[in-house]
């Protein structure tokens, strides 16, 4: 049987809310698709049902494969997954989909050509936020100017948890990352600019889930931390290509 255009993998944290109207929607919209696509749901060390939602939507839907990565960290969650699908096209999500499930097909051919990273974007023009409180948008953009300055010039929202990799980027970036926790993709998008891969951001309607796993100010301190880090691996050679 030959491989899915898409894969989509959705790392899972203290989900059992959440992720059932997620799964509902995603297989929902995949019904009405003409590629052939498989899901990875990545538990993530859950202390909740999350792990017992994600086997039985698995009985329902056989194209949903659930992983269990007893380590947490989304970084972790979201590698394993990756590197665990088969898709021509590998999309990560976030479980509470803040981003509706329709605009998934922007980020793939024929929509966009000659992509290798497609990443969704709060900040590019046409993009839309829906009730985010004013403070979560101004660290957010404080830690953004951060990456922008120490890491990814020219790329203006990397924080959004929507963004789809072409294949063979998958299985060249993310065997080198070796960020765990949240900073993880600023570190992926770091590598795939160093190799010259082409990323677009696109615009799209966002909504705030009040429910988000991550503090604000503790885990931005965090992620401050981890651009030393990305840095410090970069002149250790911790990216350089394999020969």
């Amino acid at each position: 049987m030959p491989s899915p255009f898409l894969s989509i993998v959705i790392p899972a944290y203290n989900e059992e809310h959440r992720l059932p109207k997620t799964l509902e929607q995603v297989f929902a919209f995949l019904e009405t698709q003409t590629y052939r696509a498989e899901v990875f749901v990545v538990e993530n060390g859950s202390q909740d049902r999350t792990l017992d939602i994600a086997r039985a939507f698995s009985e329902k839907y056989p194209q949903l494969c659930v992983l269990r990565e007893e380590a947490r960290g989304k970084g972790l969650a979201v590698k394993r997954g990756m590197l665990a699908a088969s898709g021509e096209y590998r999309f990560m999500c976030d479980a509470d989909f803040s981003m509706p499930v329709g605009e998934i097909n922007r980020f793939l051919p024929p929509a966009l050509e000659d992509v290798d990273i497609a990443i969704a974007s709060r900040e590019a023009p046409g993009a839309v936020r829906y009730n985010e409180p004013h403070y979560r948008h101004f660290v957010g953009r404080a830690f953004n100017a951060l990456i922008r300055i120490f890491a990814l010039p020219g790329l203006q929202d990397t924080q959004c948890g929507f963004k789809c990799f072409h294949r063979s980027a998958v299985e060249t970036l993310f065997p080198k990352q070796t960020i765990d926790g949240w900073s993880f993709d600023v570190e992926i998008l770091f590598i795939a600019q160093k190799y010259g891969y082409r990323i677009e951001e696109l615009p799209i309607p966002w909504y705030f889930n009040p429910d988000s796993h991550i503090s604000v100010f503790k885990d931005s301190l965090k992620m401050a931390w981890d651009l030393f880090v990305i840095r410090w691996n970069d002149l250790r050679g911790r990216y350089a290509p394999q020969r």
